[in-house]
């Protein structure tokens, strides 16, 4: 007796997790307020790292910016300043564990609490597997992925003791779907995904309903990070790279409805994943299993002539 109204409850959840799922989808969800909320940017000094941090400033969050580059970072600062919030930059090396739990320590006792982490940072060794040196293989996996975890051991403790938070994972439709030429892209965004959806489940199986996750999963985004990468040509108009602003302002839409996860473009990606046995015969129709070919080329011919490009 008792298996079975376990059984009913969990089918009552199931319906109405699905009805929710569907009503957001059709209805545009009440958009809560991080107005005063510290919130933890990586990436800060990219284009989407700042424009993350833009959007968050005008919607009165507290900032706390990491990035390796100095620079960049301390103008992303600068200009989230002149929205009238407080601004902290600190100079990071994500593919250092100790680097991050040494700067974790630092926010805790000069900000305080982070209740928004945003893990947008990412870097691609753009080479070909059997021509890239072995350290920029793993800068990839440990920036994109292994990042994840010591970001998060660093900062939801604070999250729990509260029941409050917010995870964001700016990861990749290549971490949903892969192409070729970028496995250390490819592997770190699908690891990425695994972390996020697992560390989703975890929180929901710990009853932390105060702590909220959002995974964002992009197409390409046109930053400069890919440049020269490319679909079947007659498709290149119908489905363009991604204008960084629309991409962010989506995503923060989606942070502020407490959505689970974005697909950016919805019809491309989600699309694609209602017909899995279409899946491999679209993708390639679309050009999307070599559209990566150009990009490898052009860092190969920067590479060649002297100018190699950092990503």
């Amino acid at each position: 007796m008792i298996v079975l109204v376990d059984l009913l409850l969990m089918l009552i959840d199931l319906t109405c997790s699905i009805l929710s799922a569907v009503v957001q989808t059709f209805l545009r969800p009440r958009l809560k307020s991080v107005d005063g909320e510290l919130c933890l940017i990586t990436g800060a000094g990219g284009a989407l790292g700042r424009l993350f941090a833009l959007e968050f400033a005008k919607e009165g969050a507290h900032l706390v910016l990491w990035d390796c580059n100095a620079a960049a970072n301390e103008r992303t600062a600068e200009l989230a300043r002149e929205l009238g919030v407080q601004v902290r930059a600190y100079t990071v090396d994500l593919s250092k564990r100790q680097s991050i739990y040494e700067a974790a320590e630092r926010v805790r006792a000069e900000v305080g609490c982070v209740s928004i982490l945003v893990n947008n940072a990412g870097v691609v060794a753009g080479r070909r597997l059997l021509d890239c040196p072995d350290e920029l293989l793993e800068r990839t996996l440990l920036v994109n992925c292994h990042a994840l975890f010591w970001m998060t051991k660093a900062f939801l403790p604070q999250m729990k003791a509260q029941n409050h938070g917010h995870i964001v994972t700016v990861a990749s439709a290549l971490g949903l779907f892969s192409t070729a030429c970028v496995e250390d892209y490819c592997a770190s965004k699908f690891g990425a995904v695994g972390f996020h959806e697992s560390l989703t489940h975890e929180l929901l199986a710990e009853d932390l309903d105060g702590i909220k996750t959002t995974l964002v999963c992009p197409y390409i985004v046109d930053t400069g990070m890919f440049a020269g990468c490319e679909i079947r040509k007659e498709l290149r108009s119908l489905i363009p790279p991604l204008e960084p602003l629309y991409t962010v302002q989506q995503s923060m839409k989606a942070i502020l409805a407490e959505q689970q996860m974005i697909c950016i473009p919805l019809t491309l990606i989600e699309t694609s994943s209602l017909i899995p046995s279409a899946n491999v015969a679209t993708y390639r129709f679309m050009g999307g299993d070599k559209c990566m070919l150009p990009f490898i080329k052009n860092i190969e011919l920067k590479t060649s002539n002297g100018h190699i490009k950092s990503f």
